[in-house]
C-alpha cells in the first residue's frame, strides 16, 4: 500500500468514527433533523428488538421524537467498533459495516430534575450498513440488538 492509500484509508476510518458519533450525539439531543441527514434518501432503521419499530428514517425519526419524550437525558455510550470496509460495482470502500456496541442511561422526564441516577438504562449492539455517497458517508441501515435492559424499580441484580 502506498502512503496515499493509507492516509485515504484512515480518513475513511475517522469519518466513518464520526458519523458514528454523530448518530448517538443526534438522538441523544433530540435533534431529529440532523439524524435525518445521517442517512442516504433510502436510509432505513430497525428498533422492533427494543420496542421499537422499523422503517424509512423520516417514519422512524418521527417515532423516536415521540418516544424520547419520555426521557429528560439520554446518553449513548457507543464503544467496541469494528469497522468492515467494503465492495460496491467494483470500487473498493465504497460501503462499510460498523459493528458497536452500547450502553444507554436515560432519566424518566417524570423523575424530575432533582433526579441523579438513570432510571432506565440498557445495552446491546448496533450494526450500521453505511455507503459512501457525495456528501460523505452516511448510513443507509441501521439495526439495534437490545440485549438487556434494566427498568424503574429493578435493582442491579434483578
Amino acid at each position: 500500500m502506498t502512503q496515499r492509500v493509507e492516509l485515504a484509508a484512515v480518513m475513511d476510518r475517522l469519518a466513518v468514527d464520526g458519523l458514528i458519533t454523530d448518530y448517538a450525539v443526534a438522538v441523544d439531543d433530540g435533534d431529529w433533523a440532523a439524524y435525518r441527514e445521517l442517512f442516504t434518501s433510502d436510509g432505513r432503521a430497525d428498533y422492533r428488538s427494543a420496542g421499537g419499530i422499523e422503517g424509512e428514517v423520516g417514519k422512524v425519526a418521527a417515532w423516536l421524537e415521540e418516544s424520547m419524550r419520555l426521557f429528560s437525558m439520554r446518553q449513548h455510550l457507543i464503544v467496541n467498533r469494528r469497522l468492515r470496509f467494503g465492495v460496491l460495482e467494483q470500487d473498493r470502500g465504497d460501503t462499510a459495516r460498523v459493528q458497536a456496541d452500547y450502553v444507554n442511561p436515560m432519566r424518566l422526564a417524570a423523575g424530575g430534575a432533582s433526579a441523579t441516577a438513570p432510571d432506565f438504562v440498557c445495552g446491546g449492539r448496533y450494526t450500521f450498513e453505511l455507503l459512501r455517497t457525495e456528501d460523505g458517508w452516511r448510513v443507509r441501515e441501521v439495526v439495534v440488538q437490545e440485549k438487556w435492559r434494566r427498568q424503574p424499580g429493578q435493582d442491579a441484580t434483578d
